[in-house]
């Protein structure tokens, strides 16, 4: 058996699994979010558990069994903790600010970059002196988050030469020489 897909997912206090045909539906403090569930897999609420079982050793069936599992966990711990990811802008002039649902970045270019986000996903921008310029972002939807933590630090990725760029915080960045002084 998948040693993620036998594993049973805990519901904390608060929190709801509904199972529906093959959808299931988690609900709790921080909000709702639903899930279709391959139809060869059975989904099953026992108490406090929700435990995920495969008809077969199929290798697609394998992979699913796993997957599904962890899909659903991380609705589980979104819907109840939440997740959070923080971001760095590093370089001289980044600044970040955020209006509602939109995150205005100077990221060096001529212009201004204007980012929507869904509602789904709450956006903090902070500057300290001395400091670089952070980006908070919380959601209950892993998925939608690192979706849009993506989108946002592909407009300028870290450069292994100075370091300059949106970096998550606490990455480490594998840094390069420049050129090397004078080959004879």
């Amino acid at each position: 058996m998948s040693r993620i897909g036998k594993a049973p997912i805990e519901i904390p206090a608060g929190v709801t699994v509904k199972v529906d045909n093959n959808t299931v539906t988690v609900k709790g403090p921080k909000g709702e979010l639903s899930q279709t569930v391959n139809p060869d897999l059975t989904v099953t609420v026992d108490g406090n558990h929700v435990v995920i079982t495969r008809p077969s050793d199929d290798r697609e069936h394998r992979a699913q069994h796993g997957l599904y599992r962890a899909l659903i966990h991380n609705m589980v711990v979104g819907v109840s903790t939440g997740y959070r990811k923080e971001m760095e802008l590093v370089g001289v002039g980044y600044r970040a600010t955020a209006t509602g649902q939109v995150l205005e970045l100077a990221l060096g270019f001529s212009h201004a970059i204007y980012i929507k986000l869904p509602a789904e996903v709450k956006v903090e921008a902070k500057t300290e002196r001395n400091k670089n310029p952070l980006i908070i972002l919380e959601s209950d939807d892993k998925q939608l988050l690192g979706q849009v933590c993506a989108k946002i630090r592909s407009l300028r990725k870290p450069e292994p030469y100075k370091g300059k760029g949106i970096k998550f915080v606490g990455e480490i960045i594998r840094r390069k020489s420049g050129k090397s002084a004078g080959a004879k």
